[in-house]
């Protein structure tokens, strides 16, 4: 559970931040020029990551306390996400002002592959 503490501090950060630069202005536009090819690999790779490490994670725990590991591994990666959309230049914000709800998608997508195909194992009598 140590990891998931580090983690959840590590996402509140960046969910912090992000907001803060939409709210109030702080200036991160153009701090980290991604393209969007870019923005959605780390999307697919942080939802693939996720979803392996929650399936590893939460394999020997008790339910209550799985649902709410799967709100970090889940809800987590997203704050990097956005962190990263609100640090691309002013002018690709604008221009694409739905990446971070596609990135969300993907992200989402990647993280159900490894957490659907566990449940499929586990229903068809695997270990």
């Amino acid at each position: 559970m140590r990891l998931e503490v580090v983690l959840l501090g590590l996402f509140v950060v960046a969910w912090c931040l992000a907001l803060l630069s939409v709210a109030t202005g702080l200036p991160l536009a153009g701090l980290a020029p991604l393209s969007l090819y870019q923005l959605y690999g780390i999307a697919a790779a942080a939802g693939w990551l996720g979803g392996n490490l929650y399936v590893q994670r939460a394999r020997k725990l008790p339910r209550m306390i799985r649902r709410r590991v799967l709100l970090i591994y889940l809800l987590g990666p997203p704050s990097l996400l956005y962190l990263l959309r609100t640090m691309a230049p002013a002018a690709d914000q604008g221009a694409a002002p739905l990446a971070g709800i596609w990135a969300f998608g993907v992200l989402t997508i990647f993280f159900m592959v490894p957490v659907s195909l566990r449940r499929a194992d586990r229903a068809s009598g695997g270990r």
